[in-house]
């Protein structure tokens, strides 16, 4: 199937929905999809309702929007094909990890189900993004992370950086710049009162980082 029956805005809010919620099916606030894509509740509100009547979102009054079984289709073959480009393009054209998201979101769009799947094939079918997020396989399905985020750490905690989410360009720069990335070893070593900043440990250096930034960091803590 290629993206081709959608424009690209309804395909946002559709994958968006699939994000917020890790694939479970979870109501997702219209609140939380407007802070996500950068519009107006009341923009959100009305997409919403345009995508209910279209039979890809189900809304519940005050809870929130679920995916129906076609918008949840439609949105994992985008997360999908966004997931494969990102890998493509720093495993075999050997971009930068904080660049590759950007240029996944324009390439997401154009590929149809037979080129996803060659592509797929090509990369050895991988199950997460370059950034940690797990990757819907061609069914749709979604394995749900096991990790939580920075922010829900105390001191003397350890574990892995297990994904960063949701991505943006400037958060990536920021943690490629000081090689925080999936697979690093971290360690909380203080965090200062009132919301302060969190002092983590990552290889031989302490970062301070705010808690906008750590709320965006996940982490599978070492057993």
């Amino acid at each position: 199937m290629k993206h081709e029956s959608f424009n690209e805005s309804t395909e946002m809010y559709l994958k968006t929905a699939v994000e917020l919620s890790n694939g479970s099916g979870d109501l997702v606030p219209i609140s939380a999809l407007a802070e996500r894509l950068g519009v107006s509740v009341v923009s959100a509100t009305e997409m919403v309702h345009r995508l209910q009547k279209q039979g890809l979102l189900a809304h519940t009054p005050y809870k929130g929007v679920a995916l129906t079984p076609d918008g949840a289709r439609q949105a994992t073959a985008l997360i999908r094909s966004h997931h494969l480009w990102e890998r493509f393009l720093l495993e075999k054209l050997d971009m930068p990890w904080e660049e590759v998201h950007d240029h996944a979101c324009r390439l997401e769009h154009a590929a149809n189900t037979a080129v996803t799947e060659r592509l797929a094939d090509s990369l050895g079918q991988p199950t997460a993004c370059p950034h940690g997020n797990p990757t819907p396989d061609a069914d749709g399905r979604i394995t749900p992370p096991d990790d939580i985020p920075l922010t829900e750490l105390e001191p003397g905690q350890n574990g892995q950086i297990s994904r960063i989410f949701p991505e943006s360009s400037l958060l990536l720069n920021y943690l490629a710049a000081r090689n925080l990335k999936p697979e690093q070893a971290i360690i909380v070593q203080e965090i200062a009162p009132f919301n302060g900043p969190i002092a983590v440990v990552c290889g031989e250096e302490i970062h301070h980082l705010g808690q906008e930034i750590a709320a965006h960091i996940f982490v599978k803590l070492d057993e």
